[in-house]
């Protein structure tokens, strides 16, 4: 952890988010050795990343916002509210085109149906990659702890497994090759990345803006965990899901708070 913590935001940034990539490309290979994975365990995963996204949009994000707006003299609460509403509105936005285009193609075949999942959940993965970027970059400004940085990127790891496995399964059974199903899976994780770096790179260099790009993230990874996450961890039964929450939350108080 040491030579993580000496290592540049934008170097920091990079690895994290080929992590949570390299969570998604975990979750698209079940493809060689599984048609499905256990509900319960997929729920508890969920839960927990859930926790751990909520919790981290307000300890690692929302609250450095509010910080650094009265830091830069702004009135405290404007930037921060914009921010996180723009973020929600772009999760929402997306999640409109999305829906848009498969009551376009419901009458089109299960293949189709299933890239265009594989769409959906690329879309998703920008603003989480952001997340992550922005968590990183603003470790220069001292306004985040690396603890909360480096859960935020494990809760988005975790949310990304079955989000691989939920792309290449489809993929396959729709008639795809293993192979081609397991690529194009992994393929939907590789925008986060991307998002990283370039969110990682705007916290660094354009700080006047910071409380704007932090407070984005917050609501992008609410409006993900409340549009996504919970519905798909809750519809199978509340005791796994819940359990998950719980613990996510707590865990991510607990590094957050006590030893950020």
């Amino acid at each position: 952890m040491d030579l993580f913590s000496s290592l540049h935001p934008v170097l920091q940034g990079l690895i994290a988010t080929l992590f949570t990539y390299a969570v998604t490309a975990l979750g698209a290979s079940f493809v060689f050795f599984f048609k499905r994975i256990n509900k319960t365990v997929l729920d508890v995963m969920l839960g927990f990343a859930a926790g751990v996204m909520t919790a981290a949009s307000y300890w690692s994000l929302l609250s450095p916002s509010i910080e650094t707006s009265e830091s830069l003299g702004y009135v405290p609460w404007i930037m921060p509210c914009v921010g996180f509403a723009a973020g929600g509105a772009f999760v929402m936005l997306s999640d409109v085109l999305t829906d848009r285009a498969e009551k376009f193609d419901k009458n089109d075949s299960r293949a189709k149906r299933a890239f265009m999942l594989a769409s959906a959940v690329t879309v998703h993965n920008i603003p989480e990659g952001l997340a992550v970027g922005v968590a990183f970059g603003s470790l220069a400004s001292g306004q985040t702890s690396l603890a909360g940085a480096v859960m935020l990127a494990v809760g988005i790891g975790l949310q990304n497994f079955p989000e691989g496995l939920c792309v290449s399964v489809p993929l396959y059974l729709s008639g795809k090759s293993r192979a081609k199903s397991f690529f194009i899976g992994q393929a939907s994780g590789l925008v986060e990345p991307v998002a990283g770096v370039l969110g990682t790179l705007f916290a660094v260099t354009v700080r006047s803006l910071l409380p704007f790009a932090l407070s984005f993230s917050g609501g992008a990874m609410i409006a993900v965990v409340c549009s996504e996450i919970v519905p798909e961890a809750f519809e199978g039964g509340k005791k796994a899901a819940l359990t998950g929450v719980i613990s996510g939350f707590t865990v991510m108080m607990l590094l957050d708070v006590a030893l950020g």
